[in-house]
């Protein structure tokens, strides 16, 4: 034991759901960890193509129409790059890097990668091109896949700085046909390269596949770093299957699930929902068109399991708010009559309480009437499984969600746990908490607060980084979060703050303000917050307004603006804002409520510094490029 922990609690885990194949040893710490028998990706992948051949994986829309393809395609391609790239020199421990948005190939590039026991580093199409000039050099990777003529320019721009970079392979030709480098060939004629390697060595692919241990580092998975330099998370096959194993024990998948995959690839959270858990539950993972069209998509493919992050979470909501403001005096009626329906049935099921008749049959009628047309509308008529992480998300958005009929379920994870920690399941939920470990997980709350825990998704460390490894280590392998939660009678997480992000006032008052700005954007004018008030005598925050919601206010109340930041210029809407924040500050000590703010009258995406690739706001970032707001808010 670490001299900073408290001694610690048997935490008590609720019944779950056994996930077939999966099989542990004793000790759930050190291994091995099994899938149908198999102890890495590469064999299980193997395997499952095998057994289920002919049935679909994948589907991805071309010109309109969704198409399907096979666990035969999956392997043959996956196949194909991998042996075409060891006909370019690519060895085991080798890292390659991917630089594109989701499709199907993403997938095949990264099992071919793994399966000849090399390392897949993904990188955010979103980053710059000296971005991707240091995650290059500081991975070395030696092969750069590129979608398009777009990232290719950015490999371009900084091809001088990259010297280890061989080969750059590109996925789309459409732009290049008058392109020539001596550096750059097309993903299709890596396939030819790897169907004649086939051909001459037509076992090397499972020999390759048949070295595979639960030690090789699978992936790296770089931080998004909202301090410093990002850093290459090195997660290994054993990481993998540890992860992917309990988690679906917790919270099982089924065969022939349809799951929509857009959030990016590269980010640990997307990469065990849409590539890794489907491979081990056999589900059938459908390629959203574009970050623009996901709630189209969604829609079509109307899922049986989504995972998402808050900010995609809140945007359904907005949307449902403004197409109950657009609907007609009845329309208006009907729904808040269901989801008063809806709210009295969560009041108990947030609970854990049997629900009593008559609530329950009020919610069925107003659910056929209203809310199973609200789901069908939204793409969530289907929907058995809807799961947020990657950030913290509002109890209150839950419970809305939890009206409305969708099982919205919160989990918690990070990049050095190879995705998941802990999770709300569907037997056992408790709003406002994370839930309790997966299995196999030990976690404990330092005498400062820190969430730390060990299990077999503990990664083994930084790519080239020992001493950054040691710190966010204790002497007993606990991985320390840089999270602050407690943890109740029955095991379950919560989630109070970041250790960093503690504000201590003037007056020597701590406070977390992740409860307050997840308050904040519960409201549905409002998208994202920070709270300020380090060595202040009081607290302000940034807002960002939600776009959509605060134009049809203005529309309504006939608001004249010619632009987003015109918009939030208006006193209209700034006195909107205002207003909700004093209704928010009502459920807070006085020492806690906001009392000033500004506006962030500008749109961020994932390109500006001030979001990461998850659009979660960079703390640091947001203060210090807005700070000349922040200074106007304490002059008097």
């Amino acid at each position: 034991m670490s001299e900073n922990l408290t001694s610690e609690k048997p935490v008590k885990l609720p019944p779950q759901t056994i996930f077939e194949g999966v099989s542990y040893n004793a000790d759930m710490h050190t291994g091995p960890f099994y899938i149908d028998g198999c102890d890495t990706l590469p064999k299980l992948f193997s395997q499952r193509c095998s057994e289920l051949g002919k049935a679909t994986c994948h589907r991805e829309k071309v010109l309109g129409i969704w198409r399907s393809h096979s666990w035969n395609d999956y392997y043959r391609h996956a196949r194909n790059i991998g042996l075409g790239l060891v006909s370019l020199g690519i060895d085991r421990k080798d890292v390659i890097s991917i630089l594109s948005e989701d499709n199907k190939e993403w997938a095949y590039m990264d099992l071919g990668i793994q399966c000849i026991g090399a390392i897949t580093s993904g990188i955010y199409t979103t980053d710059a091109p000296a971005q991707l000039a240091y995650l290059l050099n500081d991975s070395n990777s030696k092969i750069l896949f590129v979608e398009n003529d777009e990232m290719l320019d950015k490999y371009l721009e900084i091809k001088d700085q990259v010297p280890a970079i061989e080969k750059v392979i590109i996925l789309e030709r459409a732009g290049l046909h008058d392109f020539e480098d001596e550096k750059t060939m097309y993903l299709d004629e890596l396939y030819d390269l790897g169907e004649k390697f086939n051909q001459s060595e037509p076992q090397r692919f499972e020999t390759e596949i048949a070295l595979s241990t639960p030690k090789d580092i699978g992936m790296l998975i770089y931080t998004s770093g909202t301090t410093g330099q990002p850093k290459g998370a090195m997660i290994s096959q054993g990481n993998i299957i540890f992860t992917v194993g309990s988690t679906l024990q917790a919270l099982p998948n089924l065969q022939n699930d349809e799951q929509l995959c857009f959030l990016p690839l590269c980010h640990v959270f997307e990469r065990n929902s849409s590539i890794f858990s489907p491979i081990a539950c056999k589900a059938i993972v459908n390629f959203a068109e574009s970050t623009e069209t996901v709630f189209d998509n969604l829609q079509e493919v109307s899922p049986h399991v989504f995972s998402a992050v808050p900010r995609v979470w809140e945007k359904i909501y907005s949307r449902v708010t403004i197409m109950i403001q657009e609907g007609t005096g009845i329309g208006k009626f009907a729904f808040s009559q269901a989801m008063k329906a809806g709210q009295d049935r969560a009041q108990y099921l947030v609970t854990n309480r049997e629900v009593p008749f008559l609530v329950a049959l009020r919610f069925s009628i107003w659910d056929f009437i209203v809310l199973k047309n609200l789901r069908r509308m939204l793409g969530l008529a289907r929907i058995r499984q809807a799961i947020s992480g990657a950030a913290p998300i509002s109890p209150d958005l839950l419970e809305w969600f939890q009206a409305i009929g969708v099982n919205l379920l919160e989990g918690y994870g990070q990049t050095e746990g190879s995705g998941v920690t802990s999770v709300n399941t569907l037997q056992q939920n408790k709003t406002g908490s994370v839930g309790p470990p997966i299995k196999g997980v030990t976690i404990k709350i330092a005498k400062s607060g820190e969430v730390l825990f060990g299990g077999g998704n503990v990664f083994p460390g930084y790519w080239n980084s020992p001493e950054k490894t040691k710190e966010t280590m204790t002497d007993d392998g606990f991985l320390r979060t840089g999270d602050i939660g407690k943890l109740d009678e029955d095991g379950f997480l919560y989630i109070t703050g970041r250790l960093k992000d503690i504000i201590i006032t003037a007056g020597g008052k701590n406070i977390t303000p992740s409860q307050i700005e997840n308050k904040l954007k519960s409201f549905a004018h409002i998208s994202d917050v920070v709270v300020i008030g380090d060595k202040r005598k009081y607290l302000t925050c940034l807002v960002m307004i939600d776009k959509e919601n605060v134009e049809k206010y203005a529309q309504d109340h006939k608001v004249p603006f010619s632009n987003f930041a015109s918009l939030c210029a208006a006193k209209e809407v700034q006195e909107l804002i205002g207003s909700i924040i004093e209704e928010a500050n009502q459920h807070f000590a006085r020492v806690e409520q906001v009392k000033n703010f500004r506006l962030i009258d500008i749109i961020l995406t994932a390109e500006d510094d001030e979001l990461t690739a998850t659009m979660k706001l960079k703390r640091g970032f947001v203060e210090k490029r807005y700070n000349s707001l922040i200074e106007e808010m304490y002059k008097n």
